[in-house]
């Protein structure tokens, strides 16, 4: 018998969310089992086969979930408990507003490199220059 994970593992290893994880159950992209509590459990080997294919943009770049554009860090501003943090993704710009300790943890700083994640339910606006 397959060894099986919970949908919060599976979640954290495949770097998605577990409602992500739930839609691809339904859809049937994602093959779960169910334990004696009628819980979803995930088996090794679907997070083996899904972390072996990765979904690709039309551009053939990586894609989680979530749009992630890889980039580079150009400012960081502190301000108190937070911070505003400029990312550089080829012509793209993103300013995020996070927490000072995300930024300490994650030590970024002018110059680093970075991945801006962006959830459909947040719309950063940017001005044509």
């Amino acid at each position: 018998m397959s060894t099986t994970i919970s949908l919060g593992e599976a979640a954290r290893a495949l770097g998605v969310s577990i409602d992500t994880l739930r839609r691809w159950d339904r859809s049937g992209k994602l093959r779960t089992v169910r334990d004696d509590r009628n819980r979803r459990q995930v088996p090794r080997e679907e997070i083996d086969r899904l972390s072996a294919s990765p979904r690709r943009d039309a551009t053939g770049r990586s894609l989680s979930a979530r749009n992630r554009l890889e980039g580079t860090v150009r400012s960081v501003q502190i301000e108190g408990v937070m911070a505003l943090v400029e990312i550089e993704a080829g012509p793209h710009r993103m300013i995020a507003a996070v927490t000072r300790d995300a930024v300490e943890e994650l030590g970024l700083a002018p110059g680093v490199p970075a991945s801006a994640v962006v959830k459909a339910t947040d719309v950063m606006i940017d001005r044509h220059r």
